[in-house]
């Protein structure tokens, strides 16, 4: 018991000594220091994406070191009960966008950290080709999750449903056609859900139920999830 008591005074000490900047580590391993989209995530990543959201200057910070096109949105509420704030217009960044889509901050940068550290990666490893083209069928829709009372992370823009990838070479890939089977796109359709649930906090496809059968469900609410 006082091994693990004097274990937790040393973490939460070192914490506070980073923090108030006693201790000068490197911006990855720091949790207080801005999340750098262009480097590869490790275990602070989470943290780093939890902060964003209720801080619109973190969250400038986080988007404008990735490549991501966005435009800061001010708060409002577009439905009764279904109030946004701190969310910004994702237009695109290397890859086209089938259409601009709303996102708070948390999933606008776990969105760019997915497309760096998760598409391209296995798009070029599966095929050789990057992808040009995210189709997705949108992000913000104020109502619950079926069948039950709580409301849906889309109701806080906090989720989005992608259906597809177009990729440079002119393959057009969708997860309702090709999630099946062991041909190059079924693998590829699965690196990227694998993929996903690293960036995101829950990543629900073809495999949790039928009612996902043609989409990816990405989110950034408060339980992980990855099927």
């Amino acid at each position: 018991m006082r091994g693990l008591i004097l274990l937790l005074v040393m973490v939460v000490g070192g914490a506070v000594a980073v923090q108030q900047q006693w201790l000068a580590v490197p911006a990855q391993w720091n949790p207080w220091a801005p999340l750098d989209v262009q480097r590869p995530p490790n275990w602070l990543t989470p943290f780093k994406l939890w902060r964003l959201q209720d801080d619109p200057a973190l969250c400038a910070q986080a988007l404008d070191s990735s490549t991501l096109r966005y435009v800061a949105l001010a708060d409002s509420t577009p439905e009764a009960n279904c109030p946004l704030s701190n969310t910004v217009r994702v237009q695109g960044s290397e890859v086209r966008l089938s259409s601009s889509f709303v996102a708070s901050c948390p999933l606008a940068a776990a969105f760019a950290l997915f497309e760096r550290h998760g598409l391209q990666p296995a798009a070029q490893s599966v095929f050789g080709s990057p992808v040009t083209v995210v189709e997705h069928v949108g992000s913000f829709a104020c109502r619950t999750i079926a069948g039950s009372q709580r409301r849906s992370q889309h109701a806080s823009a906090n989720a989005l449903d992608i259906v597809g990838f177009r990729l440079a070479d002119g393959r057009r890939i969708r997860v309702l056609n090709d999630w099946s089977g062991d041909d190059d796109e079924a693998r590829f359709l699965r690196a990227v859900r694998d993929a996903a649930c690293r960036s995101f906090n829950a990543t629900l496809g073809p495999d949790y139920n039928a009612a996902h059968r043609d989409h990816f469900h990405l989110d950034m609410g408060l339980f992980r999830m990855c099927r």
